[in-house]
């Protein structure tokens, strides 16, 4: 019967793990991701220790066999800090150290002859170590749990795989022969292959899921004032009167116009315009409920779908008026006309987004009518989407051939 020697499990154990601490550094390089540095060079620093523990052994003197373990100790900690990284913390430098520092000065005190006591301390600061990467990657929990349950479990997990050979070797040597006869350190060898592997799999999943949601936000949000442009308002809208329908509540659509928006870009510059859209914009997050939703949907036009009755949107969307027209905005070339026309429009439970819009807009186009810097309620949802096409078109042509009539 063929039996696997534990020495030689360990070498592989480490070239796989610097191989894939290699790979990791230079994705991050390539992808500019700090987490992955930091959790390539964990990986580098773990090979390492473990790799010249099993080939060097009893050849290496006191103090270099401490240090080595200490080394193992900061691997652990890079793995710690590489998931604050990740998470846009900062590193804790102090605690990078603390546990190579505690390792060091448990192993300088106690008795040398007490080596069950010291892989006790070391067990328990490779444990700290693991909770603490652990909580750092339960952090988030915007994901479901059946989703993040590998990535709490395999980096914390890994953390103590990383430093189990040292702590063995520190009442073990791989020159006894209990130790390299041992059928759980041959197993164990094994698992520490499959779980480099693994985390390094959880690891690039979790980077890349962040990418994949930093994409999809970057198409959903509009760059100049950070709100939701249209295709990211539709989709939210969608959601929130979906849930809305289910509970049989109304839903309150809003769309905001900015008064004579052309003529600040043609007297005051574009810039000037640019500011008067993010001004607008912080005007009406702040005068939002957290639940309601907004957006940029083009030009200088922006929409509101709140849940709450028509009454009730009328009321925030007069609250929205008033605080943009009292914004005070001065130029050098002088005050500068902060006025919004809006229109408001309401429907029963599961109303489609398409048609509260449609209703909404004709609103807004009864408050430019009747004077602009004022608010209308939609009196009825259109008949059919197809109706109320015709007639915006109808109403966009008569504007447009107004002025050569004039």
């Amino acid at each position: 019967m063929m039996s696997l020697d534990s020495i030689t499990l360990y070498l592989v154990a480490t070239m796989v793990a610097a191989l894939l601490g290699a790979m990791m550094v230079f994705f991050g390089r390539q992808e500019n991701s700090p987490a992955l540095k930091w959790w390539g060079t964990a990986y580098l620093l773990g090979a390492a220790s473990v790799a010249l523990w099993t080939a060097a052994g009893d050849r290496l003197g006191a103090h270099l066999y401490l240090a080595l373990n200490a080394v193992g100790f900061v691997a652990c900690g890079m793995v710690w800090n590489a998931a604050r990284v990740f998470h846009g913390r900062k590193p804790n430098w102090p605690g990078l150290v603390l546990g190579a520092l505690a390792w060091v000065t448990a192993a300088t005190l106690l008795d040398p002859t007490a080596s069950m006591l010291r892989m006790l301390v070391g067990a328990g600061i490779v444990s700290v170590y693991a909770a603490l990467t652990a909580s750092e990657l339960w952090t988030e929990r915007r994901k479901s749990l059946q989703r993040r349950w590998p990535a709490f479990m395999m980096p914390a997990m890994h953390g103590c795989v990383l430093m189990l050979p040292i702590l063995i070797g520190s009442f073990l040597r791989p020159h006894d022969a209990g130790f390299s006869s041992s059928i759980w350190v041959t197993v164990f060898a094994v698992e520490l292959i499959l779980y480099a592997v693994g985390t390094v799999f959880v690891i690039f999943m979790l980077v890349s899921e962040r990418t994949v949601t930093a994409h999809r936000t970057a198409a959903s949000t509009d760059p100049l004032t950070g709100m939701l442009n249209r295709r990211g308002f539709s989709e939210a809208c969608a959601r929130v009167i979906e849930r809305e329908a289910k509970a049989g509540r109304p839903v309150t659509v809003m769309i905001f116009d900015i008064d004579h928006f052309k003529s600040i870009n043609d007297r005051f510059g574009h810039p000037a315009g640019d500011e008067m859209l993010k001004l607008f914009s912080t005007v009406v997050i702040s005068n939002l409920r957290i639940s309601d939703l907004s957006g940029r949907i083009g030009g200088e036009e922006f929409a509101a779908l709140l849940p709450c009755s028509l009454e009730e949107g009328v009321l925030v969307a007069e609250r929205v008026r008033e605080a943009f027209e009292t914004s005070g905005v001065v130029v050098d070339e002088g005050p500068v006309d902060t006025t919004v026309s809006i229109g408001v429009a309401g429907g029963p439970a599961g109303t489609e987004l398409e048609v509260l819009l449609a209703s909404a807009d004709t609103a807004l186009y009864q408050a430019k009518r009747g004077g602009r810097n004022r608010v209308e309620a939609a009196e009825e949802l259109p008949l059919s989407l197809e109706n109320w096409r015709r007639q915006s078109a109808a109403r966009t042509g008569a504007s447009q051939a107004r002025p050569a009539t004039a």
